[in-house]
């Protein structure tokens, strides 16, 4: 199977140079709040993850993906408009399923937290992505396309210009955009995306499209009476990379460790984040619902 194709390796370059314009710019704008700190650690993120990828190419598509190309259903040669709309739809719904899977399962999120633990949102954190996806198993949820026909370097040079089309959402300077806000994935949708107030929670997990969102109940406006907090529910305070990169996964051992049950132990990997077992845990759920109850409480008095 071939790695990742050459010319992709080019891309940080392009990144990295737009996100230092947009660090520049609001550095000039408003000194001192930019946060150049992070930009460092997401910077060695980027860095860390292309060294992965020169040296070990076998981390991009599993083996799996190897048999499923051998034993694929058919062939799906990339020579007519209908054989690229089918890869770009199926690829937008696989990836909407593998994101809602990363915010959802624990064991996936490990990773994905990464991405979502900048406390400020810059173009720089669009590629922060984490060192450990290849343990996250987030490949798997791309596997459909190669056993239908379509090759796994098309399919991750597809995976790729997907993410590349992400990389200026990332923007909190950039306005709601009008009816494009219906279809495609827009700054102001995935700001909410990234947004830890509670009613932002778990919504807008599309790529380009936002339309599997509208779809399956997952879309969120963004609202001008409630901004944006960016980063975790509980803030990453810290800049150093390798807590930043490895706190979640610390944070699941320990809980490992402390499991009482198979259940308990099973219930930790593969439920949402903050599950426990004894109903008193910190999900989206459990956190929406001690907010209304709050609420009502007060409403009450």
């Amino acid at each position: 199977m071939e790695g990742l194709p050459s010319y992709l390796l080019w891309l940080p370059v392009l990144v990295i140079t737009a996100s230092l314009i947009e660090a520049v710019w609001m550095h000039l704008r408003a000194p001192g709040s930019y946060d150049w700190r992070a930009f460092g650690v997401s910077l060695l993120d980027l860095v860390v993850r292309n060294l992965q990828r020169i040296l070990l190419p076998g981390l991009v598509v599993s083996p799996i993906g190897e048999w499923l190309w051998e034993h694929r259903l058919m062939t799906v040669p990339l020579t007519g408009v209908w054989a690229f709309a089918l890869l770009f739809v199926g690829q937008e719904f696989c990836y909407y399923w593998y994101h809602r899977a990363a915010h959802r399962v624990r064991l996936m999120w490990c990773t994905h937290a990464v991405h979502h633990s900048p406390n400020q949102l810059t173009l720089a954190a669009a590629y922060r992505l984490g060192w450990t996806a290849f343990f996250s198993g987030a490949i798997y949820f791309f596997l459909p396309l190669i056993a239908l026909g379509f090759s796994p370097s098309v399919v991750v040079a597809c995976l790729f210009a997907n993410l590349l089309y992400q990389f200026w959402l990332h923007a909190t300077w950039i306005p709601k955009l009008g009816p494009l806000e219906y279809v495609f994935n827009t700054p102001s949708a995935h700001r909410v995306h990234h947004a830890a107030n509670l009613d932002y929670l778990d919504a807008n997990y599309g790529g380009v499209l936002i339309v599997f969102d509208r779809l399956f109940g997952t879309y969120r406006q963004e609202r001008a009476e409630l901004p944006c907090r960016y980063g975790w529910v509980q803030p990453m305070n810290s800049h150093n990379p390798i807590k930043v990169e490895l706190h979640q996964w610390v944070s699941l051992f320990k809980d490992l460790g402390e499991a009482k049950s198979t259940r308990e132990f099973l219930g930790l990997l593969f439920k949402p984040p903050g599950w426990r077992a004894d109903g008193q845990g910190q999900t989206t759920e459990e956190l929406q619902a001690r907010a209304v109850g709050s609420l009502k409480t007060e409403r009450a008095v």
